[in-house]
């Protein structure tokens, strides 16, 4: 299950948001020969990831603002770069340029700090920015809970786009978090669920305010929880598909 759009345009252009992701790509390839020698590799991120362990020893702080612009591959960056593609706009435009920055560091530092205290001993090196993004999608939440989003559905040879109001696509997005981290050890390698669910609730906590700005549970009544205008609207998506021999 992947989204691929919402249909919420922004009012101005993201020029944060654009940032953010160039930053993220340029820093990728900044180090992309060193995936030739994981060595180097695990020695770098070793500097610079976020690492439980040297937190509990009073080192490496620097690692939970420099381990948002890491990732372990070009799918872990897409993915991320996807994400914050989708939702990063309409926050931005919310929030502004220069708060949305801030929002999306403190996000990214909160959801560090979640995984740190899921395993304070843990050796693991942990990067990438989708404990931010995560914020990000919490946030989106708030404001817009029923702004519809484009998702592809891949099931085994079966491939279709529905339309998803965001509290769908989004609750069920964060309800996997919490399962699989409740169902897995935060002490061994594999995903920072509490990373993402500890970024969630940040960045929907930190929304409170401008959305309660904005009339709060009268802002979704007169809004019946879309965005404030009209919908963007796209051509028809075909996937194209096998015919099948006769």
């Amino acid at each position: 299950m992947f989204p691929i759009r919402d249909h919420n345009p922004s009012l101005r252009r993201p020029y944060v948001t654009y940032g953010l992701i160039a930053a993220n790509i340029l820093v990728f390839l900044s180090y992309w020969p060193l995936f030739a020698d994981q060595a180097q590799l695990g020695s770098f991120f070793s500097n610079w990831a976020l690492i439980p362990a040297a937190l509990s020893q009073g080192q490496m702080w620097h690692g939970l603002v420099t381990s948002m612009f890491l990732h372990g591959g070009l799918m872990h960056l897409g993915g991320n770069m996807l994400f914050l593609w989708i939702f990063g706009d309409n926050l931005e435009d919310e929030l502004g340029h220069l708060p949305f920055l801030g929002f999306y560091l403190a996000c990214g530092i909160g959801a560090g700090l979640a995984q740190y205290l899921a395993a304070p001993f843990s050796m693991i090196p942990t990067v990438g920015a989708s404990g931010a993004i995560a914020g990000v999608m919490g946030g989106y939440l708030l404001m817009f809970p029923r702004a519809r989003v484009d998702v592809l559905f891949i099931f085994i040879i079966f491939f279709r786009i529905f339309p998803l109001p965001a509290w769908v696509m989004l609750g069920v997005w964060f309800a996997l978090q919490l399962f699989s981290g409740a169902g897995s050890s935060a002490d061994v390698g594999g995903v920072a669920y509490w990373a993402h669910a500890g970024g969630f609730v940040i960045g929907l906590v930190l929304m409170l305010p401008t959305w309660l700005r904005r009339g709060g549970p009268a802002y979704w009544g007169r809004t019946h929880g879309h965005p404030p205008h009209p919908d963007a609207r796209y051509r028809r998506t075909t996937i194209p598909v096998i015919p099948r021999r006769r």
